[in-house]
C-alpha cells in the first residue's frame, strides 16, 4: 500500500513538473484543443464519406483469404493495448504529449488522405463489431465503410506502438499491431493497400511529432 501510495505521489509530482513548463503546457492544451474538434467533426466528415462514390480495388490478397468476422479478437486487442497507454500516459507526462500530438497529427493525416483517395468497400466485407468506437462515428450501431485509405486500426496500434517508451511495452504493441493488421484483412474492412500505406503514413507522422513534442 505504501508503495503504491508512493507511486502516485511520484506520477503527480511529474505531472506538476512538467505542467509548471510553459512549453509543455502550451502544446499539451493545442493538442487536446485540437483533437476535441476533430472528435465533435468525425460524424459530420464520415457522412459526407459515406455517401460519395469511389474506386472498387482487384485485391488478389483478399481474393485469396475468406472472409470471417473476427471482431471480438480484434476490439480486445486494441483496447487493451490502448489501456496500456493510458496506464502509461498517466505515469509519464513526456510520453503522454507526445502520444496526445501525434494521435492528433495522425487523425489529421488520415482524414486528408481519405478525402483525397474515395474508395469503395472490399468484397466480402464484414463489419466490425466495436461499440467504443462507433460512438465516434455518431452512434453505437453506426459502422463506417469507405474510411480505408489509410487503416485507422492499423495506424493506429502503430503509432502507440512506435510511442511507447519502453522496450517489452513496444514489443507486445508490434505484435498486437501486426495481428490487428492480419485481422482487418481477414474481415475484409480493408484492402491490402490501406494496411501497408498505414504503417508508412504513421512512421512519418511519428517523425514529426517527436520533433514537435520536446519541451
Amino acid at each position: 500500500m505504501q508503495e503504491y501510495t508512493h507511486k502516485q505521489i511520484s506520477y503527480k509530482s511529474h505531472w506538476q513538473e512538467a505542467w509548471g513548463n510553459p512549453v509543455f503546457r502550451r502544446k499539451f492544451s493545442i493538442a487536446s484543443l485540437v483533437l476535441i474538434v476533430i472528435v465533435f467533426s468525425l460524424p459530420t466528415f464520415f457522412h459526407y464519406i459515406e455517401k460519395r462514390e469511389g474506386a472498387t480495388l482487384h485485391d488478389l490478397v483478399l481474393h485469396a483469404i475468406p472472409p470471417a468476422d473476427v471482431s471480438v479478437p480484434t476490439f480486445l486487442i486494441i483496447w487493451t493495448i490502448s489501456g496500456l497507454v493510458i496506464v502509461r500516459m498517466i505515469q509519464q507526462p513526456s510520453f503522454a504529449l507526445l502520444m496526445l500530438s501525434a494521435f492528433t497529427l495522425l487523425c489529421i493525416a488520415r482524414m486528408v488522405s481519405i478525402a483525397m483517395v474515395p474508395l469503395d468497400p472490399p468484397a466480402g466485407l464484414i463489419k466490425l463489431n466495436d461499440p467504443i468506437t462507433s460512438l465516434i462515428y455518431g452512434g453505437k450501431d453506426k459502422f463506417m465503410t469507405k474510411d480505408l485509405f489509410f487503416s485507422g486500426h492499423t495506424s493506429n496500434m502503430f503509432i502507440m506502438c512506435l510511442c511507447l517508451p519502453k522496450k517489452t511495452d513496444k514489443y507486445i504493441a508490434f505484435v498486437a499491431t501486426l495481428a490487428v493488421a492480419i485481422l482487418v484483412l481477414v474481415q475484409h474492412v480493408h484492402y491490402t493497400i490501406d494496411v501497408l500505406a498505414a504503417f508508412v503514413f504513421t512512421y512519418i507522422v511519428y517523425m514529426v511529432s517527436k520533433l514537435g513534442s520536446s519541451y
